[in-house]
């Protein structure tokens, strides 16, 4: 048995009928799911979680590992360390970078002179993978508090699916969620194992709600309107840009502007700025997210 089937068999053993919506019995002999429960939750054969739980099958898809998490219902941290298990089963180590080099996180000088040009306007600059390089003191202001910046690189796909703060961020989830998964859909392509990395990661942390919209993203919006919730300020209306930078490795720099006049009061206040620092963009796009 490899460390992947002993864990998949003691949080199976862990979960109770009940706890998955199944009726219970005074015949059973442990207090956890069968076998055959968890494979019809998960939408596998019971052939092939037994060869999982026995070792005999150390490369399961990142899907199958996701419904697995879905039907046991483990937590983020649960289904980060499932995928790692998964990973060395497989004989998987580090990341084989197949003769792509990773995404760079160097800023250019120049680019970083524009961010503080553009204060205090919220601005940030991002690589292909969604990973956030450098912005402007006035994105920190709004997206410091509710923790999109708190991971190292912050990572803006990875925010938005593994990080339940997100869906109290975006009052308009789905419409956020769609976006990212549009912009890695279109990074490079399946063949860019850095890409292939993160989107294996969240295909088993957010399950479902990633996988289907991977699948059917489109060209991400590059401008746009966004709503955003701010805990000190409320709801903004976030009219926005996106630049491609040219000879930088995919890095984008994505500017936000008040759509409206609350809005422009609003960051105001939060910029600590007199009233019309940020003036609200005339008539702003109606394409929300």
């Amino acid at each position: 048995m490899t460390d992947l089937g002993a864990f998949l068999r003691g949080r199976r053993e862990a979960v109770t009928p009940a706890q998955v919506g199944l009726p219970t019995s005074a015949r059973r002999r442990t207090p956890g799911l069968r076998r055959a429960e968890l494979a019809i939750l998960a939408g596998v054969s019971v052939e092939y979680l037994t060869r999982l739980e026995q070792g005999r099958d150390r490369h399961p898809s990142m899907q199958v590992l996701a419904a697995l998490a879905d039907a046991l219902g483990l937590s983020a941290q649960e289904r980060l360390h499932l995928r790692g298990l998964a990973k060395v089963a497989g004989g998987g180590g580090g990341l084989i970078c197949a003769g792509l080099e990773p995404p760079a996180r160097e800023v250019r000088p120049t680019v970083q002179a524009l961010l503080l040009r553009l204060e205090p306007a919220p601005a940030y600059v991002a690589n292909r993978l969604t990973d956030v390089l450098a912005y402007t003191s006035g994105f920190e202001r709004l997206a410091g508090p509710v923790g999109l910046l708190d991971a190292d690189p912050p990572n803006l796909a990875r925010y938005t699916f593994a990080d339940t703060r997100a869906r109290n961020a975006y009052p308009q989830w789905d419409l956020v969620a769609d976006e990212r998964a549009a912009t890695l859909a279109t990074a490079i392509g399946p063949d860019d194992p850095h890409r292939t990395e993160l989107v294996d990661e969240l295909t088993v942390v957010a399950g479902a709600s990633f996988a289907a919209r991977l699948a059917a993203a489109t060209v991400p919006n590059r401008t746009g309107t966004e709503r955003f919730t701010h805990p000190q300020v409320g709801e903004l209306r976030l009219a926005y840009e996106t630049l491609d930078l040219p000879d930088a490795d995919g890095q984008s720099l994505v500017v936000y502007l008040p759509a409206d006049d609350a809005t422009s009061t609003a960051l105001d206040q939060l910029n600590g700025r007199r009233p019309g620092a940020l003036r609200p963009v005339p008539h702003a796009s109606r394409r929300s997210a």
